[in-house]
């Protein structure tokens, strides 16, 4: 584990974590055009390309540092590398998938840069890069075909070896991983055993984040879990800390998070949008209006990390991150060992003194 790891988690011992914003949201305000994407070298190609954030860290990486500094100026102690679909089967939509690893190499380099700066500008509040792993946007355990329930477009293993190919591309520039906005529970196994195969190929460890997605107010996954049945499934990576991103603001995602938090044995993570979209897919709640509803969450003892996801800003993050300055993180419960198993619930075998 790197010292620059080691001082996160001593600091992590008395203050919550402020991780960044949204990466998409911020981009688009500096409206770049086709031609940002492109840059000189994917000038003809083929395909459009304006959409695929990630490629900016090979074409326009000034525009995603742009990002990465306004965040850490806001009081970030950890930003996502701007990978979350630099993957072969994600890039594949623009005919990029032969250049994801060199994507996501960039986004890490890119980061790290922008980190190491902040770091030696304020030395008392060191910064790190999470590597941020997308959940594709291919499903192990959902079909595409409503008529065959059974079909699948994909493999497990040719899930697993996008991931390690990402992780692998990532791995010498970031100080952990973030497996997030998980809708699919087997996609993300894939992802923590091909981090697990990519520490032995290393020969180097490195903290696993993991980020699920309730996907509405029915308080499961897309895939179907509970979010007590996802951190059992799950828990065997041994994570840094679990928690929940996207699809929620604060309000609604809150009984989530609770629910997580006396479930798990490790850190909580969360990140949510802001506020629930409107009429037009726009996010319209304030950084006062979002730091209201998460400051309680602190308060309470239900987290360790704060950040936020579709529709934040560095505004919103500063607006957190001075709202739990002052506040103690969560202490995780001691749960009593026994049998739990997880399908689409958790199931718990008691054994009586």
């Amino acid at each position: 584990m790197s010292e620059r790891w080691n001082a996160i988690t001593e600091r992590a011992k008395s203050h919550i974590l402020i991780l960044d914003g949204a990466m998409g949201t911020m981009l688009q305000r500096q409206s770049l055009e086709e031609e940002d994407f492109r840059g000189d070298r994917f000038a003809d190609w083929a395909l459009p390309l304006k959409g695929d954030n990630d490629l900016l860290s090979l074409t326009k990486p000034e525009a995603v540092a742009k990002v990465h500094d306004a965040y850490l100026e806001a009081g970030a102690d950890l930003i996502e590398t701007n990978s979350f679909n630099a993957t072969a089967i994600s890039q594949a939509d623009y005919g990029l998938q032969d250049h994801a690893g060199e994507i996501a190499a960039a986004a890490a380099k890119v980061a790290r840069q922008c980190a190491d700066e902040w770091t030696r500008k304020t030395p008392d509040k060191p910064r790190a890069v999470l590597g941020s792993i997308g959940p594709l946007n291919k499903t192990l355990s959902i079909s595409p075909k409503v008529e065959d329930p059974g079909f699948r477009d994909v493999t497990f293993d040719e899930v697993k070896e996008t991931y390690r190919g990402q992780i692998d591309a990532m791995f010498d520039n970031v100080d952990a991983l973030l497996i997030e906005t998980i809708f699919d529970t087997l996609n993300a196994k894939a992802a923590i055993l091909a981090a697990q195969e990519a520490f032995d190929a290393h020969g180097e460890e490195k903290p696993i984040l993991i980020s699920g997605t309730i996907t509405d107010r029915s308080g499961r996954t897309l895939s179907g879990q509970t979010p007590e049945a996802f951190w059992l499934s799950v828990k065997h990576a041994k994570p840094f800390a679990i928690g929940l991103n996207c699809a929620l603001g604060a309000d609604e995602m809150r009984p989530h998070i609770v629910a997580i938090s006396k479930a798990a044995d490790c850190r909580i993570l969360a990140f949510p949008n802001a506020g629930l979209p409107n009429a037009f897919g726009e996010y319209d709640q304030t950084p006062d209006e979002m730091q209201a509803q998460l400051k309680p969450w602190a308060e309470e003892g239900y987290v360790n990390i704060l950040g936020g996801c579709c529709g934040t800003t560095p505004d919103h993050i500063r607006a957190i991150a001075k709202a739990v300055e002052a506040t103690k993180p969560h202490m995780p419960p001691q749960i009593t060992p026994t049998l739990r198993l997880s399908g689409l619930e958790p199931f718990q075998i008691a054994v009586n003194a």
